[in-house]
């Protein structure tokens, strides 16, 4: 396993740069500078021998039929710096290596935002931001924080950006028992997938509301944006090319400036001696991204360093999977070929929307202050006719039958 070489290989810029700020930091107020970090140490099996187990489409994994033992799944590690400038600036910036679709494990800049502290109720922040859609958003890669292996991925892996470029203001109020935080916020982001293959989400406006009650946490979050994105580019000129009715499927279909929007729900309920959390969301597009839906439910309980916990998650289309694609009477042969193909490519692109649902079960144990050994299992379940959340098919993949996913993760903080 030759995970650990190549993740310090990667790192070894981004260490020689903390090093270079610790020492800088020697010569600040010990008040003013906190330097932290996280990390994980994951190795994932997926006994699903024709396609790969992935957490997200933008962090891929390579456990099934790529590897027998992965540590691309969740493996990360994360540094954060924090500049209290006075008492009114505060400067975070956060740089995470982890498996990416193209450069690898190298340090990619996760935050980088100047906050302004205009009264105590208010804050305004401007730069990298976590996205605030969901419940666990603005901690869900540093994985210490979380009781389980990784946020279930029918959510959290359909909404894969996890930060925006731009502003929001947030401001925290109170009525009788209950604390409020209402964030506002506007910005874009622009996600490289593969080579000369970018994703641009433009003009991110939305609104989240948390709320929290004793144990009692909740979070309400909408968004807007316009997506592009030149995915199948030869399936969509192809449509371009095929007359009016291939024309309408394109400007159906292709995700071009797609007006793109998200309503999240989640809450937790956590006693610190049991918890119970679950979020629901509904995303729309108006590309072939259509219209889905996934949610889940998890809950433990804390028995001293032991967390046995439980979770059920679902993802599933509400707009249709399939299309009947190019009209293909009066057509000669080469053309009904060639409609063919172009109808057929256009439907495995929607059948790409998850259509599963999953059944986890773990135990985080904390070994040591500051460390935590996790064992999970997932039972996913595809539904015929897609493939759920697995990624890089294989020609052999049968749709509709269980994959058993083994996770074991080392989540540390410093």
């Amino acid at each position: 396993m030759a995970f650990a070489p190549i993740l310090l290989r990667r790192s070894l810029a981004l260490l020689s740069l903390l090093a270079a700020a610790a020492a800088w930091a020697d010569e600040m107020p010990p008040a003013g500078w906190r330097l932290s970090g996280f990390g994980t140490l994951a190795y994932v099996h997926s006994n699903e021998s024709q396609a790969d187990y992935s957490a997200s489409a933008l962090n891929p994994g390579t456990a099934g039929a790529s590897k027998a033992w992965s540590p691309d799944v969740d493996s990360r590690l994360g540094v954060q710096a924090d500049w209290q400038l006075d008492p009114q600036w505060v400067m975070v910036v956060q740089v995470v290596a982890e498996r990416s679709l193209q450069n690898g494990y190298a340090p990619q800049l996760e935050w980088a935002n100047l906050k302004y502290r205009l009264s105590p109720e208010l804050d305004l922040r401007l730069g990298r931001i976590a996205l605030p859609l969901l419940l666990v958003g603005d901690y869900r890669k540093a994985g210490y924080a979380l009781p389980w292996v990784r946020p279930p991925v029918e959510l959290y892996g359909a909404i894969p950006i996890t930060n925006s470029d731009g502003i929001d203001a947030n401001y925290r109020w109170s009525s009788g028992e209950m604390t409020h935080v209402t964030q506002l916020f506007y910005g874009h982001a622009d996600v490289p997938f593969k080579p000369q293959a970018r994703a641009k989400a433009q003009a991110m406006t939305g609104l989240s509301h948390s709320a929290t009650l004793g144990a009692l946490s909740l979070r309400l979050s909408a968004m807007t944006t316009r997506v592009s994105a030149n995915l199948a580019p030869q399936l969509f000129d192809g449509l371009q090319q095929s007359g009016p009715a291939g024309v309408l499927l394109a400007q159906r279909y292709a995700l071009d400036n797609a007006r793109t929007g998200t309503v999240a729900l989640g809450f937790s309920y956590d006693t610190c001696d049991w918890f119970l959390t679950g979020e629901a969301a509904s995303m729309v597009s108006h590309s072939f991204l259509g219209h889905r839906s996934a949610a889940y439910l998890s809950g433990g309980v804390r028995l001293g360093n032991w967390t046995p916990y439980l979770g059920y998650a679902i993802a599933q289309p509400v707009s249709a999977i399939q299309d009947p694609g190019l009209p293909l009477a009066g057509l000669d042969s080469l053309q009904l070929a060639r409609a063919s193909q172009l109808s057929s490519s256009l439907n495995y692109l929607l059948a790409a929307i998850p259509h599963q649902h999953s059944v986890t079960s773990g135990v985080r144990w904390d070994v040591a202050p500051n460390y935590a050994l996790k064992l999970q299992y997932e039972r996913l379940m595809p539904v015929t006719g897609t493939r759920g959340t697995l990624i890089n098919i294989q020609p052999g993949f049968r749709a509709g039958h269980a994959v058993s996913v083994f996770s074991v993760a080392l989540d540390f903080v410093f």
